[in-house]
């Protein structure tokens, strides 16, 4: 689904496809994702385990373990805006490349899933934000670690003079995703791609960390693209949002279109789930069934065993992508009438 017309996107995936080579098959874990950000702007990508999130994220960082992991087609481009102004297509770059490096840390930055395996416990906190900064921007250490205090600051760690000289093991689970934003921060990037920002940790410190990226993206200026299951946290940050199922988008629309007017059963079945404050329920309403196995191949659409509204057609043909209105569209046959409006638009 390509998404968000006027300005040109700061990064466009197109079509984007990544498979792992394993001895008991092929894991398509990426099968055709496309989706565009604009500047400034966040996007949402939300879904269960296994829809392949993450794995977009890698493959735009270019961070997928080679072997067995491989982009197989699509384009990732990219249009920087540090250093030269240049649009290039990131999923051509040789992982391991002097350009590719450039990028990774310096324009786009990870905050990753798990800050206590994220951070080397070797080193300390101020050392591992330095590197970073000494690395892209070419600051002595002395300065490097002025900025890695000055960050520490702003990602509102107290007594930063004396927390950048402390081991990973010495902070909470919330410090350390502080620090994590930090680094990712500390070189200004063009794009932060947030994996799970707030897993693991208590609500309260989730609050906090929504704010606190909220704050320093309206202050550095950056685009994020924000990968979660929590649909409460996707709709207090997200622009748009993008919803995954076995490696497909198969919703995608504005923050207000998801939320207020759903039309995949599996979106709708994703907001069904959710409790909502002040409205008391018996029970919460899931989603039957489960994913399907990741080596499955699968002809038709991938939610059609768990689909209340499945048809015949829906388990022979894949779904393709249909307008609703505007940049709200959806991959379910379900809406068929509309394809002719699809096409006009298109």
């Amino acid at each position: 689904m390509t998404t968000n017309t006027g300005a040109e996107p700061i990064l466009e995936v197109k079509n984007l496809k990544t498979h792992f080579f394993l001895e008991k098959g092929v894991v398509q874990a990426v099968k055709g994702v496309s989706f565009t950000l604009q500047n400034k702007q966040t996007l949402g990508i939300v879904g269960e385990s296994g829809c392949g999130k993450s794995v977009t994220a890698r493959s735009i960082m270019r961070l997928i373990k080679s072997p067995p992991g491989q982009i197989v087609d699509g384009e990732i481009i990219f249009r920087r805006q540090k250093r030269r102004a240049e649009t290039i297509d990131i999923a051509r770059l040789d992982p391991k490349g002097p350009e590719m490096r450039s990028i990774r840390g310096g324009e786009i930055s990870m905050i990753f899933q798990e800050p206590m395996t994220s951070l080397n416990p070797l080193y300390t906190v101020g050392h591992q934000i330095a590197e970073v900064v000494q690395l892209h921007q070419g600051l002595t250490q002395k300065e490097s670690i002025k900025v890695a205090i000055d960050m520490l600051d702003k990602v509102r760690i107290a007594d930063p003079h004396e927390r950048v000289n402390q081991y990973p093991h010495q902070m909470s689970g919330g410090m350390r995703q502080r620090v994590m934003i930090a680094l990712a921060l500390s070189c200004n990037p063009s794009i932060l791609v947030a994996d799970e920002p707030t897993t693991a940790l208590d609500v309260t410190i989730q609050a906090q960390i929504i704010d606190l990226m909220e704050q320093l993206q309206e202050d550095f200026g950056s685009s994020i693209i924000i990968i979660t299951h929590n649909l409460g946290v996707v709709s207090q940050m997200s622009d748009y949002v993008a919803v995954m199922y076995f490696g497909r988008v198969v919703e995608y629309g504005t923050t207000v279109d998801i939320f207020r007017n759903p039309k995949h059963p599996y979106t709708e079945g994703l907001i069904k789930s959710i409790p909502v404050l002040g409205q008391r329920k018996e029970i919460l309403v899931p989603i039957t069934g489960m994913v399907p196995n990741a080596t499955d191949e699968i002809k038709g659409c991938a939610f059609a065993d768990r689909c209340p509204h499945v048809m015949p057609k829906c388990r022979e043909h894949l779904p393709v992508d249909i307008t609703i209105e505007g940049e709200h569209k959806v991959a379910c046959w379900l809406y068929e009438d509309q394809l002719e409006k699809t096409s006009e638009v298109t």
